[in-house]
């Protein structure tokens, strides 16, 4: 029998905090500094930018279900602390404001009077709505039968507050009630019942083993989390989580799962976006389309169905470059027949690409990102190359990694798309906004200097 799933609100609580929060001081702020001469647009915008800014440094915003009130405490200091600092400092580089202690301390404490009550609202109100309501659930499962593990399985079932179900053990070693199943049988169960997070005893798997475990639950969205057998473990690319004084690591994905990292890179494929929209296609629209429509008949835009974040389906936007033709899952070839002149010169220039800014504009792409591949790309090498479905942790973008290097175009051998697939990974495992920064700027320099698979 199929595990009953419930609804899932968890991804939208911080978004929520976030605009709540900063709603809070954006308002207070106008009340409490409006007879301090001060520029307010310019203000709001300086104390937004610094907000989002300590709030990234300090993890205000990594609040979990297990997470501690002492720990809620010490990010709240921190994060009053600094944004403090930053609000003080504001006032010697305008010689126009008036600066003013007491609007300030009353500003500082009715803000986070008013924020220290949402966040305490959300994170104990969300407790007893899991506990009453038995909602937002996560199925888990533990690998190996350890005292360890048995420890974990018993925070599971005495903290019905932390939203975990345990479905059951796995084990090569042990066999009783308890155990479902031998790891092999993992893969098939953890499907079946839409298990959400596995808990690994390193005691208890093979290095080959985990390897595996750790690639399927990278193809099918599963988090994987490791119960450590000894305190000298150490990696970057882990964190150290405690449900109450029990240590449980946690196999981060990247640093584009931060929702703060996410809300930086959205608000700069907003304005770069709409910057592009209104300087440029605003005029280049209608010249394209005319030039469009003069060579052959049919539509001015090219709308196709594509696999974006998580796998959803979105409707990718570009100028028609082709013939109209029934073959739209087929991608294009050196000397295409398909391929109209004017399509030819905006493929060389990647003209036909630049309506996209609208699907960044509305949220379905990103600036940079990998590229969205066909849906036949995606079913016939999903499967065949490994990490291929790491690719839709991210939104896609208009440009990447992968088409910078010169993986871009047309698909000729599984090599090309294997290299396709390491830079698309790589950049998103080592993303940065210096690196989006200069992939647009390797594209633009690209453009002008032509790509051989640029058809």
């Amino acid at each position: 029998m199929v595990a009953q799933q419930t609804g899932r609100y968890s991804k939208y609580i911080r978004p929520i905090s976030i605009i709540l929060d900063l709603l809070v001081i954006t308002f207070l702020s106008l009340f409490f500094f409006r007879n301090l001469k001060l520029d307010m647009v310019y203000y709001i915008a300086y104390q937004t930018v610094a907000w989002v800014f300590i709030a990234f440094l300090v993890k205000f915003y990594e609040v979990y279900r297990f997470t501690t009130p002492v720990e809620i405490i010490t990010k709240l200091i921190k994060q009053a602390s600094l944004f403090l600092l930053v609000v003080i400092a504001f006032f010697p580089f305008v010689k126009t404001a008036i600066f003013s202690g007491k609007a300030i301390a009353l500003f500082m404490s009715v803000s986070f009077l008013i924020i220290i009550s949402l966040k305490y609202f959300f994170f104990y109100y969300l407790k007893r709505y899991r506990i009453t309501t038995k909602n937002n659930f996560r199925n888990a499962v533990i690998i190996g039968y350890t005292p360890e593990a048995i420890r974990l399985k018993e925070v599971f079932e005495n903290r019905q507050d932390y939203g975990y179900r345990f479905q059951g053990f796995f084990s090569d070693k042990k066999q009783n009630a308890e155990v479902k199943g031998k790891i092999e049988d993992l893969k098939k169960f953890a499907i079946d019942q839409n298990i959400d997070e596995i808990y690994c005893s390193l005691n208890e798997i093979s290095n080959e083993k985990l390897k595996d475990l750790v690639e399927f639950a990278d193809d099918n969205n599963k988090a994987i989390k490791f119960i450590p057998d000894t305190k000298e473990i150490f990696s970057k690319n882990m964190r150290i989580d405690y449900y109450e004084l029990f240590p449980v690591l946690s196999l981060q994905k990247t640093q584009l799962h931060n929702p703060t990292i996410k809300a930086i890179k959205r608000a700069f494929d907003f304005i770069f976006s709409l910057f592009i929209i209104l300087f440029i296609l605003s005029w280049l629209i209608p010249i394209v389309a005319l030039l469009i429509k003069l060579e052959s008949k049919g539509p001015i835009f090219f709308k196709q169905g594509r696999p974006g974040i998580d796998e959803n389906e979105f409707f990718c936007y570009k100028f028609r470059s082709m013939q109209v033709n029934q073959t739209t899952e087929k991608e294009a070839s050196k000397n295409d027949p398909r391929v109209t002149k004017m399509g030819r010169f905006m493929r060389k220039t990647s003209i036909d690409e630049l309506p996209q800014f609208f699907n960044v504009l509305l949220g379905d792409m990103s600036v940079v990102g990998p590229r969205p591949h066909l849906w036949s790309q995606n079913k016939s090498y999903a499967s065949k190359v490994k990490k291929y479905m790491v690719r839709h942790y991210v939104k896609p973008g208009i440009t990447g990694l992968a088409q910078v290097k010169g993986y871009r175009g047309e698909i000729e051998t599984d090599e090309d798309m294997i290299n396709r697939i390491k830079f698309d990974v790589f950049y998103i495992e080592n993303w940065s906004l210096v690196m989006d920064i200069k992939i647009i700027i390797q594209t633009v320099v690209n453009i002008f200097k032509g790509e051989d698979k640029a058809y």
